[in-house]
């Protein structure tokens, strides 16, 4: 028997057969989180044996939740071991309700993101809207769903607290929702099963999996757009929760004593002191996407607009803040940023890391790093899946 410590039990399987199931787990999981793998690679990651792995690989072809292909020519010597795949025709759909708009996509098994659908709303939706817009979103995509050979569920990215039991949204401030059962209203309105989160804590464990937080086992993730900063934070290799699911609320850390009131009832918020729309009203701009913000003020630093560069130095300087307080709190290895977050700081790559680290506890801050997303547009969508791909990933045989 292979011995484990507790967090070494996500990777590493047993040969016992009471417990195939977290044999399954554990070969599902990394392949669909590392990618397509060897099965000799499966079998040196897990401490099986080839017979054992192979049998478990052979029940997840069964299941349809992998493949196996040939793998491509190599110069070793002896009979090259079959690649497994997870099944990009298993998918997940994924839904974000934002102040502006309904965001479904479909993302597969394997991670790909294979639609996403972004319906305007012109206004704050209301929760009951944001049902109506989502349902309707997903019946204009049953073809495509229809192409798959298993529907894992609707994941839900929230811009507010999440009750993680129920999927009850307690509070979204920039939507104006309160106590609103979103999850259990979305599953009678479409028939799948629906899972619930906040969106940067889902953006935090999607950048782990897949972005730029890819083997950082302890990370915080910000990330910056129209609702408002949210955070995620992942602590050994696991997203940081808290009781109800609430933990992570940086955007919520004061950075200004003597700033304005934010929505919260608290005096000099993040969020009210590092806002995008400062910035876009400083640019002259109603609205931009990622792509736009980063060339308008990419533009205005070259033009050397003295608007422009004082509003980005204030903003540079709260966030240096912030970040300070969470290098002190949760001595992450890396901080990741996305949405305007990740703008700013590719503006000028080579500042924020150093200024953190001057501010910060000199042990804290001595290994960490500061990245911008990789992710982009698809990082709530993948994020959101992910949550809905749990159950499966957890009991692929349930």
């Amino acid at each position: 028997m292979i011995m484990m410590t507790s967090n070494e039990r996500g990777t590493a399987g047993t040969n016992l057969d009471t417990v195939r199931r977290h044999n399954l787990s554990t070969v599902l999981g990394l392949v669909h989180r590392g990618g397509p793998a060897a099965r000799s690679a499966l079998t040196q990651a897990t401490g099986l044996n080839r017979s054992t792995v192979g049998a478990l690989v052979a029940e997840l072809v069964e299941l349809g939740l992998v493949t196996e292909r040939e793998p491509e020519t190599s110069n070793r010597v002896g009979r090259p071991s079959p690649v497994v795949v997870a099944d990009p025709r298993v998918v997940a759909i994924a839904v974000n309700p934002e102040v502006d708009a309904v965001t479904v996509g479909v993302v597969g098994l394997d991670g790909t993101l294979h639609r996403r659908v972004r319906y305007p709303t012109g206004h704050v939706p209301s929760a009951e809207e944001a049902v109506a817009i989502a349902s309707a979103v997903i019946d204009g995509l049953r073809p495509d769903l229809a192409q798959a050979t298993r529907v894992a569920g609707i994941g839900v990215a929230v811009p507010g607290l999440v009750r993680e039991s129920d999927g009850v949204v307690r509070l979204a401030p920039h939507l104006e929702w309160a106590d609103e059962p979103f999850a259990a209203e979305l599953a009678a309105a479409t028939g799948f099963p629906v899972h619930a989160a906040n969106d940067a804590s889902l953006g935090a464990n999607a950048e782990r999996l897949y972005g730029a937080g890819r083997g950082a086992s302890d990370l915080v993730y910000l990330n910056g757009g129209a609702s408002g900063i949210g955070a995620g934070v992942i602590v050994g290799g696991r997203p940081l929760t808290g009781i109800s699911g609430y933990a992570g609320e940086l955007g919520h850390t004061l950075v200004n004593s003597s700033g304005i009131r934010c929505h919260c009832g608290a005096i000099g918020c993040l969020e009210t002191e590092v806002s995008q729309r400062a910035l876009l009203r400083v640019l002259g701009l109603e609205e931009a996407d990622t792509d736009e913000l980063d060339r308008a003020l990419a533009a205005a630093v070259a033009a050397g607009d003295p608007a422009v560069l004082a509003e980005i130095e204030r903003q540079l300087g709260f966030l240096v803040v912030a970040l300070r307080n969470a290098t002190n709190v949760f001595n992450p290895q890396l901080i990741v940023l996305g949405g305007f977050l990740g703008s700013l700081h590719a503006l000028a790559p080579e500042r924020l890391g150093p200024l953190v680290a001057a501010q910060a506890l000199a042990a804290s801050g001595e290994q960490l790093a500061i990245a911008r997303a990789e992710l982009g547009s698809r990082i709530l969508m993948i994020g959101a899946a992910e949550l809905a791909f749990a159950p499966l990933l957890a009991a692929p045989s349930a």
